[in-house]
C-alpha cells in the first residue's frame, strides 16, 4: 500500500460513511446519543478536504497521521478518539516507509487495536468497534493480508457484537438489554475495513 492507495481508500470510506450517515445514527439511537453517524461523516468529510494537501511521494504515516489529528478534533464523543488513536498507532508502525508491506500492515493492525482496547479500557466481546478491530487484526497475524478473508473477518466482528453485552460506553448503562443491537461503531468500522479491502483488491 503506498500514499495514492490510502487517498482512494479514504475518499471511498468518506463517500460510504455519507451515504450511510442516517444508518449509523439510527443504530447509535438504541446505545448512544444517537450523533455516531453525523460525528463520523463530519469527520470524514474534513479528511477528505485534506487529501488534496497530500502529495503523492509523501510518507503514508504522515497521512495517517494527519486523519488522526483530524478524527480527534472533528468526531465527537468516544468514537474521535478511539479511531484518531487508531490511526495514530498505524501510523506509528508505518514510519520511515514508502510503501507499507503485509508484514508492516499486519503490525499496524495489531498496534492499532491494542490502542483502541487502551484508551477505551475495552477487551474482545464487550460489544464495541474493538471487537472488528481485534477480529481483523488477528485474522491479519494468522492468514496474512487476504483481502478477501479480511473483510469476511470485520462482518463476522460486526454482526457479533449483537450478540454481546455491551459493557462500555452509554450502551453499557443497558445491561441486558444491549443484547440484540449491532454497535454503531463496530459497522462503521466494518466500513473501513470493507473499503479498504475494495482498494486493495482493485490495485491487484
Amino acid at each position: 500500500m503506498n500514499t495514492t492507495q490510502l487517498k482512494q481508500w479514504l475518499t471511498e470510506l468518506a463517500a460510504v460513511i455519507a451515504d450511510n450517515r442516517d444508518e449509523l445514527s439510527k443504530l447509535d439511537q438504541a446505545l448512544g446519543d444517537g450523533d455516531h453517524g453525523l460525528n463520523m461523516h463530519r469527520g470524514f468529510q474534513a479528511v477528505l478536504s485534506e487529501l488534496p494537501n497530500i502529495k503523492e511521494e509523501d510518507e503514508p504515516a504522515a497521512l495517517l497521521q494527519k486523519v488522526a489529528t483530524i478524527l480527534i478534533s472533528k468526531v465527537g464523543g468516544a468514537s474521535g478518539p478511539l479511531y484518531g488513536t487508531a490511526f495514530l498507532r498505524m501510523s506509528a508502525a508505518c514510519k520511515g516507509k514508502q510503501t507499507l508491506d503485509d508484514e508492516t500492515m499486519v503490525v499496524a493492525l495489531k498496534q492499532a487495536a491494542e490502542g483502541i482496547a487502551q484508551r477505551g479500557k475495552a477487551a474482545p466481546g464487550e460489544g464495541t468497534l474493538l471487537d472488528v478491530w481485534s477480529t481483523v487484526a488477528n485474522e491479519a497475524k494468522e492468514t496474512g493480508m487476504d483481502w478477501n478473508q479480511l473483510e469476511a473477518s470485520a462482518r463476522d466482528g460486526m454482526e457479533a457484537t449483537k450478540d454481546m453485552v455491551v459493557k462500555r460506553g452509554r450502551g453499557a448503562i443497558l445491561g441486558e438489554q444491549s443484547v440484540g443491537h449491532i454497535d454503531p461503531g463496530a459497522v462503521s468500522s466494518y466500513y473501513l475495513f470493507k473499503t479498504l479491502c475494495n482498494t486493495m483488491k482493485a490495485g491487484e
